[in-house]
C-alpha cells in the first residue's frame, strides 16, 4: 500500500514523498531507516498509470516503459526456465537497479510467499502496474500462458512507447517554430512598436487599424501585464480542474478526436490498440465482455471508452461484436466488416491482429507526415504575424513619406 509521508532530515528540513509498505508502522520504519525522523504518515491517495514517487532524498522517480519492459522478458525468460516464482522475483529483485520497482517486487514476493497469485500482488502496486497488464496476467496464469502473455505485454509496451518517441520526434519542429513565433511577437509588441508609435505620434498622423491595434495590445500587455498573468494563471488552474473531472477528460478527449490533421491520427492509433489488445486478451482467454470492460480503462480516451461502454450493454444483450461496432462512429466500414467475418469464421483473434497491423502501419504513416502537414499551417502563422507588423509599421512610414511630398 502506499503511504505519504511527511519527515525530518539531518539538515532540519522538512521532506515529503510515498513509499510503499505493508502497514503504517512499517511505512514509519522504512522512513526512518533513510535517515529521517517521521513526523506524519498516511495513505496516499494512488494514481494509476507509471506513476511518479519522490524518493528518500526527495528526488523524483518513476518507472519508465523500458524498464517494465526489461522486467517483463527477464520474467518470462525465467520463468519458461522452470525458476519458482519467488526464487525468480529473488533474482529480479537483485538484478533491478529502479529501487520504486525493487520494493514493489520485494512486496510481490512477501505477497505470493503468504498464498497471493501473481496478479493479486501486482494489483497492490498500480502505480506500477496497469489494470491491463494486471488482468492479462491473471488470464495468463488461469490459462497457464504466462510467458505468451508476457512476451505480447514486451511487444504492445515497446510497440506503444516507440508511437509515443515518434510523435514526440515529430513535434520538436512544430514546438521550436511556435515558441520561436511565439518570442518574436512579444518582442516587436515590447520593443519596436513603441520606438515607432513614439514617432507616429510626433508626426501627427492618421494611424491605420492595423498600427492602432498593435499599440493598443503594447499598452494593454506594459500597463496592466499583473491583471492579465492573474487571469491566465487562474483561468489555467480551472481548466486543469475542470479537465480531471470525468465530464472534462470526456470533453478534452472528444476535442482532440476532432481536431485536424491530429484527430484522424488519435482513432487510427486509437483502433490499433482497441484490435491489439482485444486479440491479446481473447488469446489469453478472457471472455468478449470482460476483454471490453478492461479496455474501457484503458483505451487511454474517454469518448472512445463510452462508446465501448455502449458497445458491451449490446453484447450483453447477444448482438455480437461488429453490429455494436458499426453504430460506434470510431470504426471504420473496414474494420467493422473484418470483425464480422472474424466472428463467422471463428477466427475473430486472427481478423483483430490483421486490423492492428493494418492501423500500426496508418499511424506510422501518419507520424512520418505530421511535420509535413503541419508546416503549412506554422508557415501561414508566421506569413500572418509578419505581415501584421509590416503593416502595423510600414502604413504609417507610407502616410509620412506622402506628408513630405
Amino acid at each position: 500500500m502506499n503511504y505519504s509521508y511527511q519527515a525530518i532530515n539531518n539538515l532540519g528540513n522538512v521532506i515529503k514523498g510515498t513509499i510503499d509498505a505493508a502497514s503504517e508502522q512499517a511505512a514509519k520504519e522504512a522512513v526512518a531507516s533513510g535517515g529521517l525522523i517521521p513526523v506524519q504518515v498516511a495513505p496516499a491517495k494512488e494514481k494509476g498509470g507509471l506513476s511518479v514517487k519522490k524518493g528518500m532524498g526527495g528526488f523524483t522517480q518513476k518507472v519508465k516503459t523500458r524498464e517494465l519492459v526489461l522486467f517483463s522478458k527477464q520474467f518470462r525468460s525465467m520463468f519458461s526456465a522452470g525458476i519458482p516464482a519467488l526464487r525468480l522475483l529473488e533474482v529480479l529483485e537483485m538484478q533491478t537497479e529502479n529501487s520504486l520497482l525493487k520494493k514493489a517486487v520485494s512486496g510481490m514476493r512477501e505477497d505470493i510467499s503468504q498464498g497471493l497469485t501473481l496478479k493479486e500482488a501486482m494489483e497492490k502496486h498500480p502505480a506500477i502496474f496497469s489494470p491491463l497488464y494486471c488482468n492479462m496476467i491473471g488470464a495468463g496464469e488461469a490459462s497457464g500462458k504466462i510467458p505468451e502473455v508476457l512476451e505480447r505485454l514486451s511487444y504492445m509496451l515497446e510497440h506503444e512507447e516507440k508511437v509515443k518517441s515518434d510523435i514526440r520526434s515529430a513535434m520538436q519542429y512544430p514546438v521550436v517554430v511556435v515558441i520561436t513565433l511565439a518570442g518574436a511577437f512579444f518582442f516587436l509588441l515590447t520593443f519596436v512598436i513603441p520606438k515607432f508609435a513614439a514617432v507616429f505620434s510626433k508626426a501627427r498622423i492618421t494611424l491605420p487599424l492595423p498600427t492602432r491595434i498593435a499599440i493598443s495590445m503594447h499598452d494593454a500587455l506594459i500597463g496592466h501585464w499583473y491583471v492579465i498573468l492573474i487571469g491566465a494563471v487562474c483561468f489555467l488552474a480551472g481548466l486543469r480542474t475542470y479537465l480531471k473531472t470525468e465530464n472534462g477528460r470526456f470533453v478534452k478527449d472528444s476535442f482532440l478526436l476532432r481536431l485536424p490533421v491530429f484527430g484522424p491520427m488519435f482513432v487510427k492509433a486509437a483502433v490499433s490498440r482497441f484490435s491489439s489488445i482485444l486479440a491479446i486478451l481473447l488469446s489469453s482467454g478472457v471472455p468478449v465482455i470482460s476483454a471490453l470492460t478492461i479496455l474501457s480503462g484503458t483505451i487511454g480516451n474517454s469518448a472512445i471508452a463510452r462508446a465501448f461502454e455502449a458497445i458491451k450493454g449490446q453484447m450483453v444483450e447477444g448482438k455480437g461484436l461488429a453490429g455494436p461496432l458499426s453504430e460506434a462512429k470510431f470504426f471504420t466500414p473496414m474494420v467493422v466488416s473484418m470483425v464480422a467475418i472474424g466472428e463467422e469464421s471463428g477466427d475473430l483473434e486472427g481478423m483483430l491482429k490483421e486490423i492492428a497491423v493494418h492501423y500500426d502501419e496508418e499511424v506510422r504513416y501518419a507520424v512520418s507526415r505530421l511535420a509535413d502537414l503541419i508546416t503549412p499551417a506554422l508557415t501561414l502563422a508566421l506569413a500572418v504575424v509578419v505581415g501584421f507588423f509590416a503593416l502595423a509599421v510600414f502604413m504609417p512610414m507610407w502616410d509620412m513619406t506622402k506628408m513630405v511630398k
